[in-house]
């Protein structure tokens, strides 16, 4: 008899250098800094997870302000409308929210303006074609209302924050916040920790 399968479900948000720590041991596999100390401790505990995880995570130049006064409504749209245009399995997605990522968190560049999230769409691999109609729908109302569906669902979950990640173990969820839950995530699915890189120091591929 097969065992049953195993559905894993993450919550994340461009904006939030841990989602993408997430994000990429998660693929792998297959906010703070309001209170001032832990705005510090964020800025030297990046540079730790960074190197352990192999993420090229760099804080921006003003990281409050791509945080929370810029914000990534307008980028998680843009990853909507990716998804609902996705016909091949999730890369589509995948690679643009790593590109985004990696605007925000590598190269410190905007991820708010239309330019922006058009370079990430076509260093992820979409055509002109596809990045103009994406960014088309990414302001429709019918995408808008898909994220704020997704936004409902983490809530559901009483999720607090990103990245939280899901796990249904027999008919139940259970929930796990932060990057550095997986060794427990892993135990209560019943699977094996492989370490942050189980092929092998991905950074370069990044």
């Amino acid at each position: 008899m097969s065992s049953p399968r195993k559905v894993v479900e993450l919550f994340y948000d461009v904006v939030s250098p841990y989602s993408w720590l997430a994000f990429e041991v998660l693929c792998r596999n297959r906010p703070p800094g309001m209170i001032p100390n832990k705005f510090f401790y964020m800025s030297s505990d990046l540079k730790r997870v960074s190197e352990y995880f192999g993420v090229p995570v760099n804080s921006p130049s003003n990281v409050f302000e791509a945080m929370f006064e810029k914000g990534s409504l307008k980028a998680m749209r843009f990853v909507t409308a990716v998804g609902e245009k996705e016909t091949e399995g999730g890369m589509k997605v995948e690679n643009v929210s790593r590109e985004l990522w990696k605007r925000i968190w590598s190269t410190d560049h905007d991820i708010t303006e239309d330019a922006s999230l058009m370079e990430a769409g076509l260093k992820a691999g979409l055509s002109d074609d596809e990045v103009q109609e994406i960014l088309t729908l990414s302001k429709s109302q019918p995408i808008k209302d898909k994220l704020k569906s997704i936004t409902n669902d983490a809530l559901e979950y009483k999720c607090f924050g990103f990245p939280t990640i899901v796990c249904h173990v027999n008919g139940k969820p259970e929930i796990f916040f932060g990057s550095d839950r997986f060794e427990v995530m892993a135990h209560c699915i019943g699977e094996k920790w492989m370490g942050p890189h189980p092929e092998g120091n991905l950074t370069a591929n990044l």
